[in-house]
């Protein structure tokens, strides 16, 4: 009896004795730890995104269109915080929320991810255009055009991904082995595309971008160096604006570059198929490197924004609820 009433305990739906899958069955301090860490990672991100947010939705002085990119990936990286919770809710390794939410819950995912690498194309985009021919940047990037950017980025990767996951819309709970399980199954066709167009093409542009605008600021920099010598008004306007766009630039830089680390891991091991041969710790680490880069560009902002600083302080402190709030010198 003792046996039985155990290995019961061991299945997801103890009243499906032939047809349950098994739970994950760790000790409890480390599913606890796990929890500890996840709950954190989830509660900061969406916590910490949700002050971009609504610095850049609130403060006029903050609507141009590179903000509304981080804007964008604010609202992408917000979401990712609250799929975490699933994953907390999934620690013993199975789904209870039944087919159609599993794969909703991977459409959902798969959007998120693809409008994220989306917006991380158009902010290498607009500093590409900012460093590279800074005469015509105000004309070419207005804020019009950067929220018909946005849109078109959001709309296209959830129209791809319902497109690429119908097949399992119809058959909800095919592919799954045993009650409990959450499994989605791509065409083989279909999942290189995804690949090509999720990681492959938007990695491919961001470092090309990036590494254009690398050359062309060390340029720029060594330009600066003549150009503060020059003590005309218009010299020194110049070199103010140079500086700005340099800064602004080296900031995305380093959201994209811990971007890259972060995401990389994950799709080289769907990539190279070795997601079957690592064990649940390597891919439970991978997952959460995944999830931490959320985390990360706040973090990244508070560091090296004064303005999200600011912005901080003057929510925190409910002055943003006085009427005149929104017209308050952020930059």
């Amino acid at each position: 009896i003792d046996m039985t009433s155990r290995e019961r305990a061991e299945l997801c739906f103890p009243q499906l004795l032939n047809s349950s899958c098994r739970k994950t069955m760790r000790p409890h301090s480390v599913s606890m730890l796990i929890y500890i860490i996840l709950s954190c990672i989830s509660l900061f991100t969406v916590t910490l995104n949700l002050l971009v947010i609504i610095s850049i939705s609130h403060f006029k002085h903050l609507h141009s269109p590179t903000n509304l990119l981080l804007l964008s990936l604010a609202v992408s990286d917000c979401f990712v915080g609250l799929l975490v919770v699933f994953q907390i809710l999934l620690l013993d390794g199975c789904w209870y929320f039944g087919d159609l939410m599993c794969v909703l819950y991977y459409i959902f995912d798969y959007v998120i991810t693809s409008a994220s690498i989306g917006t991380m194309v158009l902010i290498s985009v607009d500093r590409y255009v900012a460093i590279c021919y800074p005469l015509h940047y105000p004309s070419k990037v207005t804020l019009q055009r950067a929220k018909i950017c946005v849109a078109l980025c959001w709309i296209c990767a959830a129209l791809c991904h319902c497109l690429i996951l119908k097949d399992n819309l119809k058959q909800l709970g095919t592919y799954n082995s045993c009650a409990g399980e959450c499994v989605i199954v791509l065409h083989y066709v279909a999942g290189y595309v995804d690949l090509f167009l999720s990681f492959i093409g938007p990695v491919t542009v961001i470092i090309g971008l990036y590494v254009r605008v690398f050359v062309v600021a060390v340029s720029q920099a060594r330009a600066l160096r003549s150009d503060i010598t020059a003590f005309t008004p218009q010299g020194s306007l110049n070199v103010a604006v140079k500086k700005s766009e340099m800064k602004a630039a080296r900031t995305l830089g380093v959201v994209v570059v811990v971007f890259l680390i972060c995401l990389c891991p994950y799709f080289c091991v769907t990539l190279t198929g070795q997601d079957v041969l690592l064990n649940s710790t390597s891919m439970a680490f991978v997952i959460c490197l995944f999830y931490f880069n959320s985390l990360l560009n706040p973090l990244i902002y508070a560091l090296f924004y004064p303005w999200f600083r600011k912005s901080i302080k003057l929510i925190i402190t409910l002055q943003i609820l006085r009427s005149d709030s929104c017209d308050a010198q952020i930059m």
